[in-house]
């Protein structure tokens, strides 16, 4: 499983044992519910408050937005000093297309069992089944006894289904794998990630997050090179040398905390 940098932790990353998939999905719809609702600027009780007081989400009880303000605070941090969210929130517009993998990337970057998941997925041939099975057995590293049949069979779903929403998965109760879309956007947040994460140049294009993008390197350079046009990065290719920069996204990001 990928080992998160310590120092990436300062910017909303979370280790590998962070996390759980047993009581939610990617929760892609009630994000995008949310972030269509609430000011690009809002702040986290800004977000809290549409979610318990406003019931924005559509929530039938209270203890059902309680639980939706806990799992998005988990997955997204929902919070403008977090530089992972930051970021995020400040792509979420500029691409609809995006989103799903934006959601995927930010999530797996804060929820180590999720990301463990990602073994199945990547691994798995476009058009052939992917179960709950695989996914739990992926997470679960080896370790046979790290959770329960209760909790084993809610995380498999869980997963299923957020592989599903992120675009890596089709299908209603056989999921088959399909190439997620790739859009210059969701490039862009999983460069950054990767940078995050210490990596730089022409490694930018092979890490864990790269790789979630479901696309060629040759692919991933066009979409970057699309992004920098729009002027959400700066990318040079040229004689060999790679050089990306995140300016414009990471502001004094480097001074930012995790909440």
């Amino acid at each position: 499983m990928l080992a998160i940098p310590a120092d990436a932790l300062n910017y909303g990353l979370a280790g590998e044992r962070a996390g759980t998939l047993s009581g939610k999905t990617l929760m892609l719809p009630e994000l995008r519910q949310l972030l269509a609702i609430c000011d690009a600027n809002a702040t986290w009780a800004d977000y809290r408050t549409a979610i318990l007081d406003q019931n924005v989400l559509l929530k039938g009880t209270r203890s059902t937005r309680a639980r939706s303000v806990r799992h998005l605070r988990e997955w997204y941090a929902l919070d403008r000093r977090v530089l992972l969210f930051r970021v995020l929130r400040d792509l979420w517009d500029w691409e609809v297309e995006a989103q799903p993998l934006l959601a995927l990337l930010c999530a797996a970057a804060r929820n180590g069992v999720l990301r463990g998941t990602a073994a199945a997925i990547l691994s798995t041939p476009l058009g052939e089944n992917v179960t709950p099975q695989m996914l739990v057995s992926a997470a679960a590293a080896g370790d046979a006894e790290r959770w329960n049949a209760t909790t084993r069979g809610a995380i498999g779903r869980n997963a299923a289904a957020s592989w599903l929403q992120s675009g890596h998965l089709s299908g209603h109760l056989a999921k088959r794998r399909v190439r997620a879309a790739c859009r210059p956007a969701a490039v862009t947040y999983a460069l950054l990630l990767g940078y995050l994460c210490g990596d730089r140049g022409e490694g930018l294009f092979r890490t864990f997050w790269a790789r979630l993008l479901d696309a060629s390197v040759e692919e991933l350079r066009q979409h970057t090179l699309a992004a920098s046009q729009r002027g959400w990065l700066e990318y040079r290719h040229a004689g060999g040398i790679t050089d990306v920069g995140f300016r414009r996204l990471l502001g004094n990001g480097d001074q930012e905390s995790r909440r």
